[in-house]
């Protein structure tokens, strides 16, 4: 990001760390954080109680930020539009967003538009008005000058709950990851999705200053180890056999 851009885009960092668990962790880890945890708005107003993600993620025809990720390069930038809808809806708003990674901190800029300058931007690769937002200007910025394609659709279902002491701790629950290749959010015909990890659960913990001691006790007590889990790199090993780590992908056909 340009100097001055970031000066107007900057929020508090956060850390974020991911676990692959399984769903007996999963029924165990829910129960625990009961005392501490409740369900956060949009998980609360759901009958299942878990809400759809769907992700677009933006990459270069070479891979590039795929290749910054896998390098742990410091400083890179993640390009994504965010829904909560698996077909179009003209009164739901997109989110849109760019996610900076240093080191282990994460900043996170995103500003929501209606739906019609989403559509407006996949068609034209502009915002409407420009210079109106300097969230907008920046993530459309990086997408011409890394020369940015939308590339990997990801949608799960996300369990979500916030903590009752108001100190800012999220934990998600994410449910039947898969992903596909897509240019838009609404493919049409429907795309072929690959599951990731079936038989698994992506719990995330979203923290900004120190975790709270019950926490530290639950990832111990319950054996959980960090994993690289970006379902924006698994998405792209899913689709492309070429692509791969040791730690990769289950695809599921």
């Amino acid at each position: 990001m340009k100097a001055g851009a970031q000066t107007l885009l900057r929020q508090a960092g956060r850390f974020e760390f991911k676990y692959r668990i399984t769903y007996t962790q999963y029924h165990a880890i829910r129960n625990a954080i009961v005392p501490y945890m409740r369900h956060d708005e949009y998980t609360a107003r759901t009958k299942a109680r878990r809400y759809l993600v769907r992700s677009l993620y933006y990459e270069t025809d070479s891979f590039g930020i795929y290749a910054q990720k896998m390098a742990g390069d410091y400083g890179r930038v993640k390009y994504r539009l965010r829904a909560y809808t698996d077909t179009p809806r003209a009164d739901r708003p997109v989110r849109v967003e760019m996610k900076v990674r240093r080191g282990e901190s994460l900043s996170k800029y995103q500003r929501f538009v209606p739906f019609d300058e989403y559509e407006h931007f996949i068609r034209r690769k502009q915002w409407m008005e420009a210079g109106v937002d300097p969230v907008l200007e920046e993530f459309a910025r990086g997408v011409h000058l890394s020369a940015l394609q939308p590339s990997v659709l990801v949608d799960y279902h996300r369990e979500a709950y916030t903590s009752r002491a108001g100190d800012g701790l999220r934990l998600t629950f994410d449910h039947g990851v898969r992903s596909a290749h897509a240019h838009e959010l609404y493919p049409g015909p429907a795309p072929f999705f690959r599951t990731h990890h079936s038989y698994e659960v992506v719990l995330e913990v979203k923290y900004r200053l120190v975790p709270p001691p019950w926490l530290k006790h639950i990832v111990h007590g319950y054996g959980l180890r960090l994993v690289a889990n970006s379902k924006f790199t698994q998405g792209i090993e899913a689709g492309r056999r070429d692509r791969h780590y040791p730690n990769g992908v289950l695809v599921v056909r």
